[in-house]
Order: structure tokens, then C-alpha cells, then sequence
């Protein structure tokens, strides 16, 4: 029985939650694919929004790559200024003035539109593949689950158990849990997350997670385990963004330790959590003081600025924020680590505070992208019902 082939018309909201939507709907030469002019207007306004540009460079990859078999309907009599209320009158004008088109089908997940497109006669439907637009770093989970060769430093789950793919070679099942100075993971994804931190052939581990998870913890918990007590490392070093809403560093008075303050207080208070289940006391000039100062020959808190022209050797490094760094900037962190290091990579690309950023070209994902599948290096997805709190994991079940 031969398949009727379709006339699918695709909006822009279809291409912005999923850019390879006319691919899923084309499916091969199967059905022919139409975009109204007005969408590439649309488009073309949109490229402009911090949060989506990224977003729609891929359409317009995915569009130009694919022009020869795209059919694009334009009727110039309707041509108008972008306009957010009058776009779909337009897109609807433009599917009726198109005579080659033989039984449109409208794809569009705008439910109003649908309606519009009732009125007009004009056959609509969702498309039911639609995504959120992920990251690099949100993709790749750690986990190989397409059945493909295990990239090195990754996990698959083997009879409902994470088996680890290590850096020589070895697979293991993790059947036991870490608990780098006294703490408990609170998932079995922040055991695995730890796993990495502590395997000595794994240089740089990247983790991506919404707010809540515990990175911060889990680095800083591994950092005073691998320092204090196994000492294979002589330092900690944390580095840190500093995205400023008010006043600039600079202007802050006191010295480095008193201008980052604001910017790193919370760090202070991980650090002297873990300090209350293990006694943390070289990492503090004096352990008993009301605000307890860190000794700078165990550990320091650095801005971006301080650390270039530096070689960091023989530490433990945690880049915090990573979302918030340009590629350029983690290039240059990174090529400052010398012999020795381990580096731990945190961020949250949903989450980027840098204007100039997004939640593709950020250097979390950089790393990600570019670091996957090498020998000495993993990445982690942290994940799980349960984060910092109960209300903090309302948040996240409910998507405030």
C-alpha cells in the first residue's frame, strides 16, 4: 500500500524546540516540508535574544543544509515588519495563498494558532517530538545508553548497576559507596560523581547539574580527602568567575581575601560544614576564630585575573561556575595546570549569568565538547529525587 505523502508547513516554535524537526517530518523523501517567509523573519528577530541565538544558529544550519529539498512560501503582497501579534496572520496568509500546496498541514505547537488555523480551514497538528533545547553538557550524561563502544571514564548500567569503563581498560561494577571525609552521598549519582573525583587516572572531570545537587560539596569534600588525609596533592586551589551585578571587584576595598568575600562566602560555609564532620584545621590559619581565615598554603580562592601568567602544580583544582566562563577563559585556566593536578570542572549551562554567553557557547560545554572520549577525562550528570533540601526539591519536581 503506498503512503500518502504530506504537505507539512512548520512553525517557528516547532524548529526553535527542536532543529532537526523538518528531518523527523520529512522522514527520507516520504513527505515534502514548507517555511513561510514570516518564520525566517522570525527567526532572523530572535537571533538577537541572548537565550536563544544559539538555538536558532542551528536552525539556520539545519535549514541551509538542507535548502534543495526545503520548500519556502512567500507571498510578497502580505510582507510586513516582524510583529509578535501579527506573525501567525501572516504565516496563515501565506499558507492560503500558496497554490502549489496541496492539503497543508500546519505544524505548530502554538494551541491558539491552531485554532486560527481551524478558522482558516487549514489542517494543524503538534509535533509530539518536540525537546527543550539541550546543552552538550546535559546530553552527555556520563552514561553510554545507545548500546556503542564505552567512551573511556563512562558507565553503563549492567543488571541495574553502574559498571565504570575505566582509564585502563578496567570495568568494575560500583557496588560500594565513597565517603571522602565522612560524608554520605546522597544519590547514586553523586557516588559516581565521587568515583571520578577520586580515580587517579582521571585528570579533569566535568559535572553538570541544576542548583542544588551538591557539586561544590562533593569537590570540596574530595579536595580535603585527596589533600589532608591521602596527600597526593600538596594544595587547593578554587577558582572562581566573578559576574558582577552591583559594585566591580576593584572597587571593593580591603584586600583580595575581603573583595572576594561576597562572591565566595558560600564556599566558607561548605568548607566549614565539612570541617564539622572531620576536623579540617590546616586548611585555616586559626580553626577557632569567629570567621576563620584560610591558610594559603593549603588553600586558596582565586578570581580569573590572579591565576594568569600562573603554573599551578601539584594541586587539586576546582573551577566553579564553568557556565560563566568564555571558551577563551577556560583555555587559558586549563593550560595553567602543570604537573600534578587534578581539576574539577562544575557549572550548570541552564544557568548562565554571563551576557555574552549562552547555554551552548560557554566553557562548561566547550569542555564537554571538546573533551569527550579523551583517556583522562569524564564528565558526570548530577541527578535524583532528592537535592540540598525538601523545598529545594520542590523546586526542581515542580519546575518553579
Amino acid at each position: 500500500m503506498t503512503q500518502v505523502q504530506k504537505n507539512y508547513v512548520v512553525d517557528t516554535n516547532v524548529l526553535i524546540e527542536n532543529p532537526n524537526s523538518i528531518l523527523s517530518l520529512k522522514n527520507g523523501n516520504d513527505n515534502n516540508i514548507y517555511i513561510p517567509y514570516h518564520v525566517l523573519i522570525e527567526l532572523n528577530t530572535l537571533k538577537t535574544n541572548p537565550r536563544l541565538r544559539h538555538i536558532v544558529a542551528k536552525v539556520i544550519d539545519v535549514l541551509l543544509e538542507h535548502k534543495d529539498s526545503i520548500n519556502f512560501i512567500r507571498n510578497d503582497s502580505s510582507i510586513s515588519p516582524f510583529s509578535e501579534e501579527l506573525v501567525d496572520n501572516f504565516i496563515l496568509k501565506e499558507i492560503l495563498s500558496s497554490s502549489e500546496i496541496e492539503n497543508p498541514i500546519l505544524v505548530t505547537n502554538d494551541r491558539i494558532l491552531q485554532l486560527q488555523a481551524g478558522l482558516s480551514h487549514i489542517n494543524s497538528e503538534e509535533f509530539k517530538d518536540s525537546k527543550p533545547f539541550e546543552s552538550e553538557s546535559q546530553l552527555y550524561t556520563g552514561f553510554n545508553d545507545n548500546g556503542d563502544q564505552p567512551l573511556p571514564n563512562s558507565f553503563t548500567w549492567v543488571d541495574g548497576k553502574p559498571m565504570f569503563h575505566g582509564p585502563d581498560g578496567e570495568n568494575r561494577v560500583i557496588g560500594y559507596t565513597h565517603s571522602p571525609w565522612n560524608i554520605k552521598p546522597r544519590s547514586m549519582y553523586q557516588n559516581l560523581a565521587l568515583e571520578l573525583m577520586n580515580n587517579p587516572g582521571v585528570d579533569v572531570v566535568s559535572v553538570q547539574s541544576d542548583a542544588g545537587y551538591g557539586k561544590t560539596y562533593l569537590a570540596l569534600a574530595s579536595a580535603l580527602y585527596q589533600v589532608l588525609e591521602k596527600r597526593n596533592f600538596e594544595k587547593i586551589f578554587m577558582l572562581k568567575p566573578t559576574i558582577e551585578l552591583g559594585a566591580k571587584l576593584g572597587y571593593l576595598p580591603g584586600d583580595i581575601d575581603e573583595k572576594m568575600e561576597p562572591y565566595v562566602r558560600y564556599i566558607l560555609d561548605l568548607v566549614l560544614k565539612l570541617h564539622a564532620q572531620r576536623p579540617a584545621n590546616k586548611v585555616f590559619v586559626d580553626p577557632e576564630a569567629h570567621i576563620p581565615k584560610y591558610n594559603p598554603k593549603k588553600f586558596e580562592i582565586l578570581p580569573l585575573a590572579y591565576v594568569r601568567g600562573m603554573n599551578i602544580e601539584n594541586a587539586f583544582v576546582i573551577i566553579d561556575e564553568c557556565q560563566n566562563l568564555s571558551r577563551a577563559e577556560v583555555r587559558s585556566l586549563l593550560t595553567r595546570m602543570g604537573e600534578g593536578v587534578k581539576c574539577i570542572c562544575l557549572g550548570d549551562t541552564s544557568q548562565v549569568d554571563n551576557p555574552y554567553l549562552s547555554e551552548a557557547n560557554n566553557g562548561l560545554n566547550w569542555i564537554v565538547r571538546k573533551f569527550k572520549g579523551q583517556s583522562n577525562y569524564a564528565h558526570m550528570v548530577l541527578k535524583g529525587e532528592r537535592s540540598r533540601g525538601p523545598i529545594t526539591d520542590l523546586v526542581l519536581k515542580t519546575k518553579l
